[in-house]
């Protein structure tokens, strides 16, 4: 354990001499001018890391045999690889955060899958998912979770870590900095994909009742995470793309709520979709989950340079994706200056030896 705090602490002090360059505070400008539609220029950032295979040095070798610890020790030693090797427009947050602690108690049903995996030590696999949503007596498997925040444990998780390393960087709570709606990625892994593409067409009502039950069950999650304080104003990025913004309003009288926050959107298997079929099997809801956050960001891999004027319709959008695989010139035609660009450049094109 004692060895623990001196990795720690060797750790923090490098944490904290970067997070005070100056460089953050210029790149935070750069955040919430884009954010807030005043670009400055375009912000760049590199996220989605294959981190098996990037410990080319060492590093990244986690060497502390605490778990707590070791979690801590990872995130400083990621976040400091990438600030030393390839920072683009990143920010380093001026604390160390530890995650508020919460369980659930479940939906009902839990993916079930085979996996292929390669060789390589990556987390990406190939999953071929077991039906669990066949007709519409098997949605009642589906039930509404209760949440819990762990108080005692993070309180007691946080306290460790400020007594090892709060000397030397600040140590902060961290709850969800933005609610995460993937509705249609929940219900490809619970029904599988070439049955969910099917049944769009074949069974249409069925389709909406499953999106219906499990909207719901977000929704009733959501609600618990805001009555149970865990919601933050703080997020490091908003997947790939700036969190920064002068739109949002902070803590309330202590307290944080859909509206404090950003709401991320997204239904990547409707790339293969119309944008008919898209509005309504999709951002008809989104309009009740992201719709009612402060602000809204909408998609992911999913082209939507022929759809912007459906995702439009989210109240307080403010962000839209765009995807590798769209039409970035028609999407940033249709998108004019009513919202910002998030734009995905395909990795192929970085993936050489010199620029």
């Amino acid at each position: 354990m004692k060895q623990d705090i001196v990795i720690l602490r060797a750790l923090a002090r490098d944490y904290a001499a970067a997070a005070a360059a100056p460089r953050n505070d210029e790149r935070r400008a750069l955040h919430r001018a884009c954010n807030d539609r005043r670009m400055i220029r375009p912000v760049v950032l590199i996220d989605e890391i294959p981190w098996p295979q990037m410990d080319f040095d060492g590093s990244l070798t986690c060497r502390c045999r605490d778990p707590l610890f070791r979690d801590i020790e990872w995130g400083m030693r990621t976040r400091l690889f990438k600030f030393r090797h390839f920072p683009a427009d990143m920010i380093l947050q001026p604390y160390v955060g530890v995650p508020k602690i919460t369980h659930s108690t479940g939906i009902g049903i839990q993916t079930r899958d085979a996996i292929l995996k390669a060789a390589d030590p990556t987390n990406i696999v190939s999953h071929a998912y077991v039906d669990q949503l066949k007709d519409e007596a098997d949605l009642e498997k589906l039930v509404f979770p209760t949440i819990t925040y762990d108080a005692g444990q993070t309180f007691a998780n946080w306290n460790r870590v400020g007594e090892a390393i709060g000397d030397i960087v600040p140590v902060r709570l961290v709850g969800r900095g933005y609610l995460y709606f993937a509705t249609w990625d929940d219900i490809a892994r619970y029904h599988g994909v070439e049955n969910l593409l099917m049944d769009l067409v074949d069974r249409p009502a069925f389709m909406h009742a499953v999106v219906r039950k499990i909207t719901a069950i977000k929704m009733h999650e959501l609600a618990q995470y805001e009555a149970l304080g865990l919601l933050d104003t703080d997020p490091e990025t908003l997947h790939c793309t700036p969190a920064l913004v002068s739109d949002l309003p902070g803590e309330v009288g202590g307290i944080v709520n859909r509206r404090n926050v950003w709401g991320r959107g997204t239904a990547q298997i409707f790339g293969a979709v119309s944008a008919a079929m898209h509005e309504a099997f999709d951002i008809t809801y989104m309009i009740d989950t992201i719709g009612t956050c402060g602000l809204a960001y909408y998609g992911c891999c999913e082209p939507l340079h022929n759809k912007v004027e459906i995702v439009a319709k989210i109240p307080n959008l403010r962000k839209i994706g765009c995807t590798p695989w769209a039409d970035t010139e028609a999407e940033a035609e249709a998108v004019g200056k009513r919202f910002v660009l998030s734009v995905k450049t395909n990795p192929a094109a970085v993936a050489v030896p010199r620029l």
